[in-house]
Formats: structure tokens, sequence, C-alpha cells
């Protein structure tokens, strides 16, 4: 089991693999791009983001390959087609390093958050 982070610098200080630290690196970054005003936190062990106190993002690196958490059970459904090439749960999107998620599916998975959040 990972030990605990507190940042989300301190959780890529674990990452052993130079691919999925990459790719979250730059996940990271697009997640700020699109919610700049964001808060940066650590949930359950996981890098989020946090607006007005309600999750709306987060990631992982996972055994596999690197996974996307939207913080909802809804999500991923109301954009089933066009996440539908990545597999996926009900909460959680997977992608492999090689082949980071586009800025234009994060901005349209975070909208879609907020727009949930804000219904």
């Amino acid at each position: 089991m990972k030990r605990k982070v507190s940042t989300i610098d301190a959780y890529f200080a674990t990452l052993s693999d130079p691919a999925r630290r990459r790719a979250l690196e730059d996940l990271r970054k697009k997640i700020r791009s699109v919610i700049p005003d964001a808060e940066e936190c650590i949930s359950y062990n996981l890098p989020a983001f946090r607006l007005q106190s309600v999750f709306v993002a987060g990631f992982s690196a996972t055994t596999k390959g690197c996974s996307y958490f939207p913080f909802s059970g809804t999500t991923l459904t109301t954009l089933a087609k066009e996440v539908a090439k990545y597999d996926q749960t009900k909460g959680s999107l997977h992608f492999s390093p090689t082949k980071p998620l586009p800025l234009a599916l994060v901005r349209k998975l975070i909208k879609a958050r907020i727009g949930e959040r804000e219904a």
C-alpha cells in the first residue's frame, strides 16, 4: 500500500514509473488550465481538485496505466459517446500513459461535472 501523502507533488514523488508520472503531470496541467481557481488537494490518497468544497476531478497511477476520476457516478454516462473508446468503471476512466487524455475531453469532463453540481 502506498504511504499517505498530503500534496499532489508528494504523490508524484511516490511514482516510480516516469511515463505514468509524466502523463499525470500533463493531466494536472490540463485540469489547471480548465479550472485555474480550483483547490488542489488529496482525497482518498488521490490527487484531486475541489471547487467550492466539491470535488470535480482527480487522477491516479494504476498497475496498468492511469485513471481519471470525475467524482460522480453520472459524468461518464453523460459523456458516453466521448469516452466510449476508454476502459472505465462507473466512476473512473482508464487511459494509457502513452496516450494521455486530450485537453478537449478533459474540458468536457470537467464542464459536465460542474454542470451536475450546479443542477
